[in-house]
C-alpha cells in the first residue's frame, strides 16, 4: 500500500470516545477527520474536520461519507456489516472479516478454537427450550450473553445455580451460556498489524472490572500474566493473521493455572489500552492511525514499568481537582455531557 499523505481524510465509524481519541491522533499526524454516526451528540465529531449524523442503512448518505473519505476505519464492533458491503474495495481497515467474527460470541469462540485458542466453556443458546441443557451440559456457576451486542456488562445474566435459569427468556439473535472460568486475573493482549503484515505488541496489563465495567488497567503485571503472556499473544497474532486485519486490535484473557483461556477479542482500539497515550512511546491511537494509513509502525515499548489507568464512572468524572492534585496524573475527559451510572465519562492516567 502507498502510504497516505498528510491531508488526507480519515473516516471513522462510530462517534464515541475510542473515535475521539483516534481523531486526535490523526490530527497530530497531519490527517483530517470526517465522523459517521448516527447519534447527534457525538463527542468524536467535537474534534473531527466533519460529520454526517446519519443511519447506518442510509445507503446514500454511506456512499457520499465513503467519497470523502481516503481510508474508513471503525471505533466500535457494533456497526451492521450489511451496509458496509457498499463500500469501495480496500477502503475498510480493518475490513468487515473482522467485525463478522466479533459481532457474535459463537461465531468468535467458534473461531478462536480454529486457530488453536482455548475459550471458556460454551454452549449456543437459541431457543428458550435449549438453556436447560446448556445449563446441565456446561454446570454453574455460568453466565449467559446476547449472541449479539451487549458490553460493559450489559446483556449478560450470571446463574449460581440452575434454579435460576428458569424463566429467562432468550433473544431472537440468540444467546450463548458459558461456564465461569476459575482464574487469577485478567489480563488484555494489545496488538498493532500493519499492511505489510508486520505485528507489534503492548506490554500486557493486568485489568480490575466492577459491575462488568473495566474499573483498571495496571502494570506490571502479575507473575501468573506474565508467563502466560507468550502464548497469549501467539494466538492474538495467528487470529489477526487470520482475520488479514490491519490497525490495532486487542484480545482479553483470564490466567488460570492451565494456562491462558481466551475471552473475547476486540477489533479495535480498547479501553486498557488507554495507558498508552501517555505510558508508551507511540499510543495505541497513534499506531492504528498509522497502520491504517500505510504508515511505518512506532515503538510499543512502555516508558516506564508502573502505569495506572483508572476509568472515571458516573460523576466519578466532577472531582477535576481532586484527580489533578497529584502532579503525575494525566486525566482524559471525553465531553458527555450527563454523567449516568455505569457511563465512562473520562479516564486517568498514573505513570511511575
Amino acid at each position: 500500500m502507498t502510504a497516505l499523505a498528510p491531508g488526507s481524510t480519515i473516516g471513522i465509524l462510530g462517534g464515541g470516545q475510542l473515535g475521539r481519541m483516534l481523531a486526535v491522533a490523526a490530527a497530530q499526524l497531519g490527517y483530517r477527520c470526517h465522523v459517521y454516526s448516527p447519534e447527534s451528540d457525538s463527542v468524536a465529531a467535537e474534534v473531527a474536520a466533519r460529520f454526517t449524523c446519519a443511519a447506518w442503512h442510509d445507503a446514500a448518505a454511506l456512499a457520499q461519507f465513503a467519497a470523502a473519505c481516503d481510508v474508513i476505519t471503525y471505533e466500535f464492533e457494533n456497526v451492521p456489516v450489511g451496509p458496509l458491503g457498499a463500500l469501495p474495495h480496500g477502503l475498510l481497515a480493518p475490513g468487515t472479516r473482522a467485525l463478522e467474527v466479533a459481532q457474535d460470541r459463537v461465531r468468535e469462540k467458534h473461531f478462536v478454537e480454529d486457530v488453536g485458542g482455548t475459550p471458556a466453556p460454551y454452549a449456543a443458546v437459541d431457543h428458550d427450550s435449549e438453556l436447560a441443557g446448556a445449563v446441565d451440559r456446561i454446570g454453574t456457576p455460568g453466565i449467559l450473553k446476547t449472541r449479539r451486542d451487549g458490553y460493559d456488562g450489559k446483556g449478560q445474566w450470571r446463574f449460581e445455580n440452575a434454579a435460576e435459569a428458569q424463566g429467562i427468556r432468550i433473544p431472537q439473535s440468540g444467546s450463548v451460556y458459558e461456564g465461569m472460568v476459575r482464574f487469577e486475573r485478567e489480563f488484555s493482549v494489545i496488538l498493532v498489524r500493519g499492511h505489510d503484515g508486520e505485528v507489534r505488541f503492548w506490554d500486557s496489563p493486568v485489568n480490575t472490572h466492577r459491575d462488568g465495567i473495566l474499573a483498571r488497567s495496571e502494570l506490571p503485571a502479575p507473575a501468573i500474566v506474565t508467563e502466560q503472556v507468550a502464548a497469549a499473544r501467539a494466538l492474538a497474532q495467528r487470529v489477526a493473521e487470520a482475520l488479514g486485519y490491519v490497525g490495532v486490535m486487542t484480545a482479553e484473557f483470564f490466567a488460570t493455572a492451565d494456562g491462558p483461556v481466551f475471552n473475547e477479542m476486540a477489533p479495535r482500539v480498547h479501553n486498557s489500552g488507554h495507558w498508552t497515550i501517555e505510558g508508551a512511546v507511540t499510543s495505541q491511537f497513534e499506531n492504528h492511525v498509522r497502520a491504517i494509513c500505510g504508515l511505518p509502525l512506532g515503538d510499543t515499548a512502555s516508558l516506564s514499568g508502573r502505569m495506572v489507568m483508572q476509568n472515571l464512572i458516573g460523576e466519578e468524572c466532577l472531582a477535576i481537582e481532586q484527580h489533578l492534585s497529584d502532579p503525575a496524573a494525566h486525566l482524559h475527559l471525553y465531553g458527555k455531557a450527563e454523567p449516568r451510572p455505569g457511563r465512562k465519562m473520562g479516564h486517568l492516567t498514573r505513570v511511575g
